[in-house]
């Protein structure tokens, strides 16, 4: 496998942030990766005693596909959170402060009122925890060609971001991923990686992540051409290195044991 580009998402539900190169720690988490989520009416987040929360207590593509006529950035040296639309800035705001919390509230609750159970806050993850959708896969790997062969059998672009993967990778066979579950896969400068599981896609798939439409059935379309609504695959660390774009990934031959259910 050879890397092509490497994807963070600092707040869970908003843009993407393309990244050349991410030290990866073992048992960690994918740099910069889901730290902040937004939640829409109270959620029971505690971040002293964090514990796994379903997606929908926090604003997501699944249901808020209006999010993704949103372009942020968030600073890693400020803590600042940057939203462009329609390629204006419309806020800058500290995520680490009251003040800077309570803007990113009040643009949220003006931007989509109708769409909102609650006030929608800043949540941060404390540095034990993440706002990933799985429990224990901390790193996506999206597979190219896969994507690739969905968009031959529907005869239309799909845009790999629709799938919110960390590594993009070519090298491998249209689905092959699917058989890398329960062996590790090998990286430069002594990474590990180990395939946990499968990904099942839910209708967030189904939002262009460039015009924030709700224009296809993404799920629908992999379990009528292939029999399973899976894209990419969940990975743990299991031994810390660094990864860039153009690196090449070696999985092993034997399976390995997950040791996770």
């Amino acid at each position: 496998m050879r890397i092509e580009t490497l994807y963070r998402y600092p707040v869970k539900g908003l843009s993407p942030e393309r990244v050349k190169r991410a030290n990866l720690l073992a048992d960690g988490y994918f740099p910069g990766d889901r730290l902040f989520a937004i939640e829409n009416g109270p959620s029971g987040f505690d971040p002293a005693e964090p514990v796994h929360q379903p997606k929908i207590k926090y604003l997501m593509l699944m249901r808020n596909e209006s999010l993704a006529r949103l372009k942020t950035r968030y600073d890693d040296a400020t803590g600042n959170l940057v939203i462009h639309e329609g390629g204006q800035e419309v806020l800058r705001a500290a995520t680490a402060n009251d003040d800077g919390r309570t803007a990113i509230t009040r643009f949220f609750a003006g931007f989509m009122p109708e769409e909102l159970r609650g006030e929608p806050k800043l949540l941060t993850a404390p540095s034990t925890y993440r706002f990933t959708d799985s429990r224990s896969g901390f790193v996506s790997i999206i597979n190219l060609a896969s994507v690739a062969d969905l968009e031959g059998r529907l005869g239309r672009p799909v845009d790999p971001l629709r799938f919110r993967g960390n590594l993009m990778v070519s090298g491998l066979a249209p689905w092959a991923e699917n058989d890398l579950v329960g062996r590790d896969i090998a990286g430069p400068d002594g990474l590990r990686l180990q395939v946990i599981k499968r990904i099942e896609r839910c209708a967030a798939t189904n939002v262009d992540p460039e015009t924030g439409e709700r224009d296809m059935q993404i799920p629908k379309a992999l379990m009528q051409h292939y029999g399973h609504v899976d894209c990419g695959i969940y990975c743990r660390v299991i031994a810390g290195g660094s990864l860039s774009e153009g690196d090449g990934l070696t999985p092993a031959e034997a399976p390995a044991e997950l040791g996770i259910a």
